[in-house]
């Protein structure tokens, strides 16, 4: 029984995520798309006889508005992405909040590379320390990067999130 209840406590986040992302990414788009050609075709065009001329067929209208579209909003889209400080302080919103920018990530990471990092970083200290190289400024800040790789190998959080100005 305490198998099964971990089994659905594990599974019912990440199916949770799973549905936001198809619907709200997906579903919505489809359906969204398809309503508002729906929507402006028979509220908007079927009302204007001027323009109604010009779309006398639902399916006329759809297949035009669609290749003049897509390409205004992949113009858009691009725009928003290189020419835009949206998309910066977007990125900077999802940095300020992702948790993997302050621990380590399951995996690799954590299982291979910093332990060796760790390990390489205690070699060179101790080497640096014995040709006689290494000074009391530098030994202290080693020892004080080993104890913070210490500290993210066993799980832990290391730094603090940048808070938001607004």
């Amino acid at each position: 029984m305490v198998i099964r209840l971990n089994i659905v406590t594990r599974m019912l986040p990440r199916a949770w995520y799973y549905f936001r992302v198809g619907y709200s990414t997906y579903l919505t788009f489809a359906l969204g798309y398809a309503s508002t050609l729906v929507t402006v075709y028979y509220l908007a065009i079927r009302n204007l006889p001027s323009i109604e001329n010009l779309f006398p067929k639902f399916g006329e209208f759809s297949v035009i508005s669609t290749v003049v579209g897509v390409p205004i909003a992949v113009l858009i889209g691009w725009l928003h992405l290189k020419r835009s400080s949206l998309w910066k302080a977007e990125l900077d919103i999802s940095a300020e909040a992702h948790p993997y920018n302050y621990k380590l990530q399951p995996g690799y990471t954590s299982e291979v590379y910093y332990p060796a990092f760790e390990i390489l970083l205690r070699l060179v200290r101790n080497i640096s320390d014995k040709e006689g190289v290494l000074t009391e400024a530098d030994k202290r800040d080693l020892i004080r990067l080993e104890e913070k790789m210490k500290i993210l190998i066993a799980g832990g959080v290391v730094g603090t999130p940048r808070r938001s100005r607004i």
